[in-house]
């Protein structure tokens, strides 16, 4: 679906305000061409953002400097981010797709769901899940979770989780996991829907991440009609 353009500027500022820039700095950056830069010698993480056509960077002048010449596609790139900071010992956490949406279709389940916002469920959950996907997701920082639930040998057990929580109070920041065992099944788009009209309900704009190697989740938000925003790239130094 198509964003609103006062829902692109919303997006826009969430994201200058994380990144410590300017309120109005992604409108600024598209209207020169320029990138946005940031110079912070205490940063322990490097971020390179893509933004509707506005980039940004922001770390220490060093890394800065080092970039300049280098074009905005290149540095979406995690490996070029690692390469630029391999002497300041710069590792991990990779480039991640960034997905909006300002209203969204809702997906009616096939049968009667059950439906909890307990945090004991969404933990249970966690526990049945590869450990490279609850780290993924974080659904212990995402405040508001909607597990579903399924019958088994007269239990309740959790299958899907999908949760989000307030990013810069301005967007909710999404998250989904679904039990190995039920995946494939569309349990995932089914919690994904109702906590992104729990979110739009609240006044928020939707804000899916998903790492550009995983792609279940990046396939899940092209599903559920989300729109491509840009890209992060980061790194950790030291």
């Amino acid at each position: 679906m198509t964003l609103d353009p006062g829902s692109a500027a919303i997006i826009q500022l969430a994201w200058a305000r994380h990144l410590g820039l300017d309120d109005g700095a992604f409108a600024a950056s598209l209207s020169s061409g320029e990138r946005m830069v940031r110079a912070d010698e205490a940063a322990e993480t490097v971020e390179f953002v893509r933004l509707f056509g506005s980039s940004a960077l922001v770390g220490p002048q060093w890394v800065i400097d080092a970039a300049a010449g280098i074009p905005d596609a290149e540095m979406a790139h995690h490996v070029t981010l690692l390469t630029l900071t391999r002497s300041h010992g710069g590792h991990g956490l990779g480039s991640a797709a960034l997905f909006f949406a300002d209203d969204l279709p809702l997906r009616q389940p096939s049968e009667e769901l059950t439906v909890s916002h307990g945090n004991p469920e969404a933990i249970e959950l966690e526990g049945l899940c590869p450990p490279d996907d609850v780290n993924e997701v974080r659904l212990s920082e995402l405040e508001n979770r909607y597990t579903i639930l399924h019958e088994v040998d007269g239990l309740r057990v959790p299958v899907a989780c999908a949760a989000y929580g307030e990013w810069e109070g301005l967007l909710a920041q999404m998250g989904v996991l679904v039990d190995p065992e039920w995946r494939r099944r569309g349990l995932g788009s089914v919690a994904a829907s109702i906590a992104a009209h729990e979110a739009l309900a609240a006044g928020l704009t939707i804000q899916w991440r998903a790492e550009v190697s995983n792609t279940g989740a990046v396939a899940l938000a092209r599903q559920l009609g989300l729109s491509t925003g840009g890209i992060q790239t980061s790194v950790h130094l030291g």
